[in-house]
């Protein structure tokens, strides 16, 4: 016969906390994707949308339009259905619901956005699981580009609370790098200085407050207007996030264009903390194709040639503990 030890009280109870403690543990992922130009297939009188529609120059319809839904689910579902997900280069609200559709995520997922004046109607938003934070309110930071230049995406934020804590969640898409990088930076500096200026404000009332900062930039981090907000907050993706040193290939080099930046009160407090170093690339294998010799991201169109991929970009997260 097996005689077992008794348990003590005192051992029973740190078993307990124990698993109480791993309970606590559990990590939940948010994360960024520049999708490449998410468009519906209906004109918009208000923007220059006419390349996406089914008789437009890229003969954008339906089939392509859920293909491209279906190709975010799967992104979603791989790098862990995130609670919260930021994107770019979606054209309005509607294709977000649609996309939560496709998601299954119908009754349980908030979306946050606002058109931007961007002429080609590209906008960010931000979805979030609404089971698990609760949204406070949510605005955009506008910014205005230097006289006879086209207006740029709004930078749109939401203030959540999760479990009795705030956090505060900013999407960008700066300026791109159309004329060259030199020639395009000021604009770019431009948004960097509004982001900065509210990143600020929080701050001022609030050294602890969490922040988690992302997007696409269209900048490295060693570029101007990105470390301006690396001044204040800490860079997690870097160029050992991941398989390959980028998010975007340009030429046959990597480079970091999309970002994640969060304030160091994100990393301790009440409610969710980010997790240190946990700043990843997402380089799945169905992202990414064979071009010219180089491994690239395996993107929907190169020009209006159509290729049936997911997007330009490579998505980005970090880890909630």
């Amino acid at each position: 016969m097996i005689f077992l030890k008794p348990i003590s009280c005192f051992s029973l109870v740190a078993l307990l906390l124990s698993f109480y403690g791993c309970a606590q543990q559990q990590t939940r992922t948010v994360a960024f994707y520049n999708v490449e130009n998410l468009f519906d297939t209906i004109n918009s009188p208000d923007t220059d949308d006419e390349e996406f529609l089914p008789d437009g120059k890229n003969t954008w319809n339906s089939e392509r339009y859920y293909q491209k839904l279906n190709h975010i689910k799967e992104v979603f579902n791989e790098i862990g259905e995130p609670v919260i997900m930021g994107f770019c280069e979606i054209e309005n609200e509607g294709v977000v619901r649609d996309l939560i559709n496709v998601l299954g995520k119908k009754s349980s997922y908030g979306v946050v956005h606002t058109d931007s004046r961007d002429e080609r109607g590209i906008d960010n938003a931000i979805i979030y699981d609404s089971t698990q934070i609760t949204l406070v309110k949510s605005g955009i930071i506008r910014y205005d580009m230097p006289e006879g230049e086209r207006p740029s995406r709004d930078i749109i934020w939401a203030q959540f609370n999760d479990r009795g804590a705030d956090l505060f969640v900013m999407v960008n898409h700066w300026p791109s790098r159309s004329g060259g990088q030199v020639e395009s930076e000021p604009k770019r500096l431009i948004a960097a200085q509004s982001a900065y200026k509210f990143i600020d404000s929080l701050l001022a009332v609030n050294k602890k407050t969490k922040i988690i900062f992302m997007g696409d930039l269209n900048d490295h981090p060693t570029d101007l207007a990105p470390k301006m907000i690396s001044s204040t907050l800490n860079q997690m993706i870097t160029a050992e996030s991941g398989t390959y040193p980028g998010t975007y290939n340009y030429r046959g080099e990597w480079g970091i264009l999309d970002h994640i930046m969060v304030s160091k009160g994100a990393y301790k407090g009440k409610g969710a903390k980010v997790k240190k170093k946990s700043g990843k690339i997402h380089a799945l294998d169905f992202l990414l194709t064979e071009y010219k010799g180089s491994i690239v991201p395996n993107r929907t169109y190169a020009g209006s040639k159509y290729l049936g991929g997911y997007s330009d970009h490579l998505p980005v997260s970090i880890q909630l503990k």
